[in-house]
């Protein structure tokens, strides 16, 4: 199954990615699915609230994906998954990103380097344990 994304909200997210260069962006990706896939309709920036540094991790406030949950319901959308920056690394997924990723959920990763971004790549996982495998990104 391919993920959807527009060329703005694409901008939008390795706007991010440079913005907070050095360290790692994160947000969440809200839309629907339908037979032809995922398709993100609208993202929200979230603070990256990693206790031991935002240079090479990243963790959500559960607080805050709570209140983005609600608004995507509210909207008539659902947290499809979520996105996020390798500073200096390419965009793919770590271990760390692997062992925290939740089964179904889509993994957007962008590389980022001092005002550039590189690759934008997306993964998932389709059960607990398993390896990530990586998602067709289709621009509309």
């Amino acid at each position: 199954m391919a993920i959807r994304l527009s060329r703005y909200r694409a901008r939008m997210i390795r706007a991010h990615a440079r913005e907070t260069y050095p360290d790692e962006c994160c947000g969440a990706l809200l839309g629907e699915v339908n037979a032809e896939g995922k398709w993100v309709r609208s993202h929200r920036r979230l603070d990256n609230v990693h206790e031991d540094g935002h240079r090479r991790r990243f963790r959500v406030d559960p607080y805050a994906l709570m209140l983005v949950e609600k608004e995507a319901r509210a909207q008539g959308m659902k947290v499809l998954g979520f996105y996020h920056s390798h500073p200096d690394h390419p965009a793919v997924p770590s271990e760390y990103d692997r062992t925290h990723a939740w089964p179904g959920y889509s993994y957007i990763i962008v590389s980022s380097r001092p005002g550039r971004t590189g690759r934008m790549t997306s993964w998932i996982i389709e059960d607990e344990g398993a390896p990530f495998t990586q998602e067709e990104i289709e621009r509309e």
